[in-house]
């Protein structure tokens, strides 16, 4: 797994439980899967960089604050 990719699903991960949203809340916002966000979460899957805008977007935050 990638040390980026991770770190990126943590990041995701703790503005998430911040804003008290599930995975199937944060996923409906930001027009994703459920499935697909455990797999972000979870550092699985390399995502465009048009997803990481709409997930920091449905999150409230920037880019920068999810690849920190």
């Amino acid at each position: 797994m990638s040390e980026l990719r991770r770190k990126i699903g943590d990041n995701i991960r703790y503005y998430r439980s911040e804003k008290k949203l599930t995975q199937a809340q944060l996923a409906k916002k930001a027009k994703l899967s459920r499935g697909y966000i455990s797999r972000v979460e979870h550092g699985r899957v390399n995502m465009y960089l048009t997803t990481l805008f709409e997930l920091a977007k449905a999150l409230g935050v920037s880019c920068k604050d999810l690849v920190r």
